[in-house]
């Protein structure tokens, strides 16, 4: 297919050592989009080269934290049309369907669509289910990237509509991965949370962890995708505890700063 068979439509990605994924990603949209814009940062594996080969256009740009950096990609996208995905992100056939009829029917909107995750080799149909994503959108609508690290959104100003097909999203590659991953996370939004002004307080801790368990696996029915299901809520209750745990450490390490520095308080000057 010649590039002027394609849409009018510039994909957005941003990448770190993604080679596992990247490749499938690319080939489930590559047919679609007349551009490709790839932000990397740094990757030490082959993501840019299987990027490059894709047709992409690749930056290499330090890390900035998952808004600017995607900010950063939406802003050097050319189209008309704009589709954000993440590297372990595909199409399915029915989505690339619905996307082509609506950036070729011209009407100037936002388009979300139902992320579907395959957790452990099995893809959930109630944990995190439904998960409703904007990630199509006309560029005259002003899309930016808003939320806080590392639970980016995708805003835009004009009328939404939801697409048919599901965004297959391939999540962790084991257990450890996961674990592994869900750490980093918590931390990344205790830090976005101070930094907004939120402070620690012990129910939080407590109660909302039991919260988030009890709202995926009944009122959800995460109980009906099998182990997997059980797995997700469990980390769930971990995540949610984790983050307030590092709210506490950090606002804890703060005062430490503040009431005890060297030299001050014991008369020595030392």
């Amino acid at each position: 297919m010649s590039i002027t068979d394609k849409l009018a439509l510039s994909v957005c990605i941003i990448s770190y050592n993604e080679a596992d994924n990247i490749e499938r990603t690319l080939a489930s949209l590559v047919d679609l989009a007349s551009e490709i814009i790839l932000v990397d940062s740094h990757s030490t594996d082959q993501t840019r080269e299987i990027a490059a080969s894709f047709g992409a256009r690749v930056f290499v740009e330090d890390w900035k934290g998952h808004i600017r950096q995607k900010n950063s990609a939406l802003e050097k996208c050319t189209r008309p049309w704009i589709l954000s995905v993440d590297c372990d992100e595909v199409l399915s056939p029915e989505l690339k369907a619905a996307i082509r009829e609506k950036v070729l029917g011209g009407e100037i909107k936002g388009y979300v669509m139902n992320r579907q995750t395959v957790y452990l080799g099995k893809r959930l149909n109630y944990a995190w289910q439904p998960d409703w994503k904007l990630r199509l959108v006309h560029r005259e609508l002003n899309p930016i990237w808003a939320g806080y690290d590392p639970h980016d959104v995708l805003t835009a100003k004009g009328s939404m509509e939801r697409l048919k097909g599901n965004l297959i999203h391939y999540s962790y590659r084991d257990l450890k991965d996961h674990m592994e991953r869900m750490v980093g996370y918590a931390r990344t939004v205790a830090l976005s949370y101070h930094e907004e002004g939120r402070t620690f307080h012990g129910h939080n801790l407590i109660m909302n962890p039991i919260f988030a368990f009890i709202k995926k696996y009944v009122v959800k029915r995460a109980f009906l995708d099998g182990f997997q299901g059980l797995l997700v809520c469990v980390s769930s209750f971990i995540y949610v505890f984790l983050k307030y745990a590092f709210l506490w450490e950090i606002e804890r390490s703060e005062k430490s700063s503040i009431v005890e520095r060297p030299g001050e308080g014991d008369g020595s000057g030392k």
